[in-house]
């Protein structure tokens, strides 16, 4: 027998994708595909329109924040404890443990003012809860799983800071949790939230 030319082989070679491709296409096959993982740059970028807010959405938290307070006074507002103390600051925490206490942050924060009750303070909480809703939704893929054990347990500071919010429902009145999160407001816009937007600026 005698072998095979080269050139056949390589035709065949060559007419090979051809072949697979109008058999996919009669038969209604469609090819796997790796899914595309998205990249921590990504993620980033996502963050980063969050750097700095316009000052149009600053001027409407800071009307909220003004309304809120005249309303706390009204109700002779007291607590003993601060939620959010002094110390409360994002670059104590590792890199990675950063998005994890501000999405904690945004999500007490997103739950007490969406309970206020007064129709009063409806139009004005509007749109600051908007924005909230729409930064916690983008910061949810750059949270990571936070793992109690292995090479990169979380910190004890941030167990701490996660069980103090997680519990706040509990150990608190509704109006020191309004209190709380009224006073915590704009560090979490100027800080908190440039801190995971811009980490190369936070050190």
């Amino acid at each position: 027998m005698k072998p095979e030319p080269a050139g056949g082989s390589m035709l065949l070679l060559l007419l090979l994708p051809l072949l697979l491709a109008t058999v996919q296409t009669r038969t209604g096959a469609v090819p796997v595909t790796r899914p595309h993982s998205v990249s921590l740059d990504t993620r980033e970028y996502h963050m980063a329109m969050f750097k700095s807010l316009s000052p149009q959405e600053l001027q409407a938290f800071k009307t909220a924040k003004d309304a809120l307070e005249e309303r706390l006074l009204l109700k002779d507002t007291r607590c003993s404890s601060r939620l959010f103390p002094r110390t409360w600051d994002l670059r104590q925490l590792q890199v990675w443990e950063r998005p994890v206490a501000l999405q904690a942050e945004l999500a007490l924060t997103l739950k007490v003012l969406g309970n206020v009750t007064d129709p009063a303070l409806e139009d004005v909480l509007e749109q600051p809860l908007r924005t909230l809703s729409h930064i916690h939704s983008q910061l949810q893929p750059c949270v990571p799983v936070v793992p109690t054990a292995g090479p990169r347990p979380c910190s004890r500071r941030l167990s701490h800071w996660l069980e103090r919010l997680n519990q706040a429902t509990e150990k608190e009145s509704p109006g020191c949790l309004q209190a709380s999160v009224t006073f915590n407001l704009f560090r979490l816009l100027t800080r908190d939230l440039r801190c995971v937007a811009r980490p190369d600026l936070c050190a």
